[in-house]
C-alpha cells in the first residue's frame, strides 16, 4: 500500500486502478478493506477497525484518496465535501484535440439500476449540477492531456461531461468509443483539504505512471 500521509486522524493513500473503493456485491478487493487490514495489523486492534469514507473513485480510476480514522475526522471531512472545500484535480487524456481551457456545465441523472449517468436538461428535477473546468497540457497525435479541476463529485462526471462534448476519455467503453485502450486514462492527481483537526491546509499530490498516460512521457 502507497501511503502519502499518516496521523492519528487520517491516513492519505494511492489508490490503483482497478481496485474498489468500497466492497461490492463482486466480492473484488477494494481499498477500505485493505486499509482496515492494515489498521488492524499495525496497531494490533481487537475487533472491527473504524474507518470513514470520505469520497470514491471510480473501480478503473487510480490517484490520491483520503480515509478517516476517527468519527470526528470523518464528520469534519465529510462537511468539506458537502462544502465544496475539498479540491479535486485529475489528470486525462482524451481522444480528439481540445480547446486549451474551458468550463463545463451540464445536468446529470443516474440511473442506479444499470449504473449509467445521462446528461439532462436544466429544468430536469432529478438531475443534479455537475461543473467542472480543464486546461489542456499536452497533444500527441490525436490525444489531448488535461488537467481538471472537479467543481462537484457527481457520479462517473468527468466521463460523462468529456463525452458529451465529444471528447470522451482512452478506455472509457461505457461513455465513449469501443478503442484499443484496455484502461480509462483519468487519474486522480491532486487532493486538498483542510486537516480535521488542526485546520491547516494539506495538499498531496501523485503522478500516473506507465499505461496509458506514458503516452506522453516520449
Amino acid at each position: 500500500m502507497n501511503i502519502l500521509y499518516e496521523d492519528n486522524h487520517l491516513l492519505v493513500v494511492i489508490k490503483e486502478p482497478g481496485i474498489l473503493s468500497q466492497e461490492d456485491k463482486t466480492g473484488d478487493t477494494d481499498m477500505l478493506s485493505l486499509i482496515k487490514a492494515y489498521l488492524k495489523d499495525k496497531y494490533h486492534k481487537p475487533g472491527n477497525v473504524f474507518l470513514g469514507l470520505i469520497h470514491r473513485l471510480d473501480r478503473m480510476v487510480g490517484g490520491v484518496m483520503v480515509f478517516a480514522k476517527t468519527s470526528k475526522s470523518a464528520s469534519r471531512l465529510s462537511k468539506q465535501v458537502r462544502e465544496h472545500k475539498i479540491g479535486k484535480k485529475y489528470l486525462a487524456i482524451v481522444h480528439g484535440i481540445t480547446e486549451e481551457k474551458a468550463t463545463l456545465i451540464n445536468y446529470l441523472y443516474k440511473d442506479n439500476k444499470n449504473n449509467i449517468v445521462y446528461v439532462k436538461d436544466k429544468d430536469c428535477k432529478v438531475a443534479q449540477k455537475a461543473e467542472l473546468s480543464f486546461q489542456r497540457l499536452n497533444i500527441k497525435t490525436s490525444y489531448s492531456l488535461l488537467e481538471i479541476n472537479l467543481k462537484t463529485g457527481r457520479p462517473h462526471q468527468i466521463r460523462v461531461q468529456l463525452a458529451h462534448i465529444n471528447r470522451p476519455l482512452l478506455g472509457d467503453k461505457k461513455y465513449g468509443i469501443n478503442d484499443k485502450f484496455s484502461t480509462i486514462a483519468l487519474y486522480a492527481h491532486q487532493l486538498s483539504f483542510y486537516h480535521p483537526i488542526t485546520k491547516e491546509q494539506l495538499t498531496f499530490t501523485s503522478q500516473p505512471l506507465g499505461y496509458p498516460f506514458d503516452i506522453f512521457y516520449y
